[in-house]
């Protein structure tokens, strides 16, 4: 009843000739020439109309790069007309930082006026997958009208096998494959000369991070690695950018470790999950936002993981 009334709702503001918009979308300004829209806390929904993530861009004399294509076409529109307020240029570029359905349900509207698609070659796997199908079906119910039968699953024009470099209007753009690690194709995109990094969902700022079937290792080494990078700000897949990051990523790396030895302990002493969940003091994690809705689902998946490895 609760998903009805919210389509009821929408179909509404929509017949009514309203913009049927949960939130503005404006974009922050975070050096010369980058820029970045931030999504709502929560988790996808039609109320929402699925902005829950973020998304960056780089306006350069030679064109636009952007980071990221938000989670439905509509979106996707929107924030291509607030670059289009702020520039001429042509969106030459979209760099995906993973195939996650918040992140790049939008490509299609960026294809339609000519953009290109670079994504890490892992997430082709993904995009192909039987779970990618049955994402879409998903969405298609929970954030109609935003996601519908015309949307569609677009592939990376181009497929990148590890780390690369370009450069754009006198600037640098440095892609990194940190995966797998969150997602076995976790890019991150630098801007060199302005030391700014978007890090997509390696970092859930001020908050309890989304495990998921993350490789939660791997997500660590990652982490170690955009510490040691240093940009001064970074622009997380969730929440505002950070002019901070190293005190952000150490957090995130904490969270993880914590989970990891905890649950590893619990693994080592033939625990049940239910019974090591219980026996865990999670104080201080306990006030940072999402603990409620993500800890215990996080805490099982390292669970199984850490099980998983005690068996090799």
């Amino acid at each position: 009843m609760r998903t009805l009334l919210a389509v009821v709702m929408v179909w509404c503001a929509v017949l009514a000739g309203g913009a049927a918009r949960a939130a503005e979308m404006t974009p922050v300004q975070v050096g010369p020439h980058s820029w970045y829209v931030m999504g709502q806390a929560g988790m996808a929904s039609a109320a929402n109309e699925g902005f829950m993530s973020n998304a960056g861009f780089v306006i350069t004399d030679e064109g636009v790069v952007v980071f990221d294509a938000l989670g439905t076409p509509a979106l996707a529109e929107q924030l291509i007309g607030e670059i289009r307020k702020l520039t001429a240029q042509p969106i030459r570029r979209v760099i995906v930082s993973h195939y996650h359905a918040d992140h790049y349900y939008g490509l299609q509207a960026f294809k339609t006026i000519g953009a290109e698609v670079w994504a890490h070659q892992a997430g082709r796997a993904l995009l192909e997958s039987e779970g990618a199908q049955a994402r879409l079906a998903q969405r298609r119910a929970d954030l109609f009208p935003f996601v519908d039968d015309t949307t569609r699953l677009v592939a990376a024009d181009r497929w990148l096998a590890g780390d690369s470099e370009f450069r754009l209007g006198g600037l640098t753009f440095r892609l990194m494959h940190l995966g797998p690690a969150h997602s076995p194709d976790d890019m991150g995109m630098e801007v060199l000369e302005e030391r700014v990094f978007y890090a997509g969902d390696m970092l859930f700022r001020g908050r309890v991070p989304f495990v998921g079937e993350a490789d939660t290792a791997r997500w660590l080494l990652a982490l170690e690695r955009l510490i040691e990078a240093s940009p001064a700000v970074l622009v997380p897949g969730h929440g505002p950018a950070s002019t901070n990051p190293r005190a952000d990523l150490v957090l995130t790396r904490d969270y993880l470790q914590f989970l990891r030895e905890e649950m590893g302990r619990a693994v080592a002493e033939l625990k049940s999950f239910d019974e090591a969940y219980d026996e865990v003091d999670w104080s201080r994690w306990a006030k940072l936002p999402a603990f409620r809705e993500a800890n215990r689902g996080n805490a099982y998946n390292v669970f199984l993981q850490m099980e998983r490895g005690s068996l090799r």
